[in-house]
Protein backbone atom coordinates (compact mmCIF):
# COMPACT_ATOMS: atom_id res chain seq x y z
CA UNK A 1 0.00 0.00 0.00
CA UNK A 2 0.75 3.43 -0.82
CA UNK A 3 1.49 4.99 2.53
CA UNK A 4 1.91 9.33 3.28
CA UNK A 5 3.19 10.39 5.92
CA UNK A 6 4.65 13.82 8.22
CA UNK A 7 7.26 13.19 10.49
CA UNK A 8 9.95 14.82 12.70
CA UNK A 9 13.52 12.94 13.69
CA UNK A 10 15.85 13.70 16.61
CA UNK A 11 18.71 11.98 18.02
CA UNK A 12 18.45 10.79 21.13
CA UNK A 13 20.55 13.45 22.44
CA UNK A 14 17.53 16.01 21.20
CA UNK A 15 19.44 16.90 17.67
CA UNK A 16 16.58 17.49 15.17
CA UNK A 17 17.67 15.87 12.03
CA UNK A 18 14.80 15.76 9.69
CA UNK A 19 11.13 17.94 9.84
CA UNK A 20 9.06 17.18 6.52
CA UNK A 21 6.78 19.88 7.89
CA UNK A 22 9.47 22.07 7.35
CA UNK A 23 10.29 21.04 3.99
CA UNK A 24 6.83 21.82 3.45
CA UNK A 25 5.55 18.18 2.12
CA UNK A 26 4.60 14.94 3.44
CA UNK A 27 6.75 11.69 2.00
CA UNK A 28 4.93 8.91 0.35
CA UNK A 29 6.19 5.48 -0.04
CA UNK A 30 5.11 1.78 -0.74
CA UNK A 31 5.00 0.60 2.55
CA UNK A 32 6.78 -3.03 2.49
CA UNK A 33 9.41 -1.99 0.32
CA UNK A 34 12.29 -1.31 2.42
CA UNK A 35 12.12 2.26 0.90
CA UNK A 36 12.64 3.67 4.23
CA UNK A 37 14.07 1.87 7.32
CA UNK A 38 12.74 -0.77 9.24
CA UNK A 39 12.36 1.18 12.68
CA UNK A 40 9.55 3.62 10.57
CA UNK A 41 7.63 0.60 8.66
CA UNK A 42 7.35 -0.90 11.94
CA UNK A 43 6.37 1.94 13.69
CA UNK A 44 3.52 2.36 11.14
CA UNK A 45 2.26 -0.72 12.41
CA UNK A 46 -1.46 -0.48 13.51
CA UNK A 47 -1.85 3.17 13.19
CA UNK A 48 -4.70 4.99 11.93
CA UNK A 49 -5.29 7.57 9.53
CA UNK A 50 -4.93 10.56 11.38
CA UNK A 51 -3.00 9.15 14.41
CA UNK A 52 0.21 10.66 15.58
CA UNK A 53 3.55 8.02 17.28
CA UNK A 54 6.09 8.97 19.08
CA UNK A 55 8.52 6.15 18.17
CA UNK A 56 11.86 5.26 19.41
CA UNK A 57 14.08 3.83 16.65
CA UNK A 58 17.37 1.45 17.92
CA UNK A 59 20.09 1.24 15.20
CA UNK A 60 19.75 -1.99 14.22
CA UNK A 61 16.48 -0.93 12.93
CA UNK A 62 18.05 2.43 11.73
CA UNK A 63 20.98 3.31 10.35
CA UNK A 64 22.86 0.78 12.30
CA UNK A 65 26.58 0.78 12.49
CA UNK A 66 27.35 3.16 9.34
CA UNK A 67 25.01 6.03 10.30
CA UNK A 68 25.06 8.95 7.95
CA UNK A 69 28.23 11.09 7.35
CA UNK A 70 27.65 14.65 9.01
CA UNK A 71 24.04 13.88 9.97
CA UNK A 72 23.62 10.82 11.87
CA UNK A 73 26.33 8.95 14.13
CA UNK A 74 26.82 5.12 14.28
CA UNK A 75 24.78 3.35 16.19
CA UNK A 76 22.11 5.96 17.04
CA UNK A 77 18.91 5.48 18.63
CA UNK A 78 16.07 7.97 16.68
CA UNK A 79 13.10 9.92 17.58
CA UNK A 80 10.56 10.06 15.40
CA UNK A 81 6.97 11.66 15.78
CA UNK A 82 5.13 10.15 12.67
CA UNK A 83 1.31 11.62 11.63
CA UNK A 84 0.17 9.18 9.43
CA UNK A 85 -1.79 11.10 6.50
CA UNK A 86 -3.32 8.74 3.75
CA UNK A 87 -2.81 4.94 2.98
CA UNK A 88 -3.95 3.94 -0.38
Amino acid sequence: KQVTVHYEGWLDEGTKFDNTYLRGAPVTFLSGASRIIRGLEVGLEGMQVGGVRIIVVPPKLGYGQPGIKNKIPPNSYLIYRLSLISVM
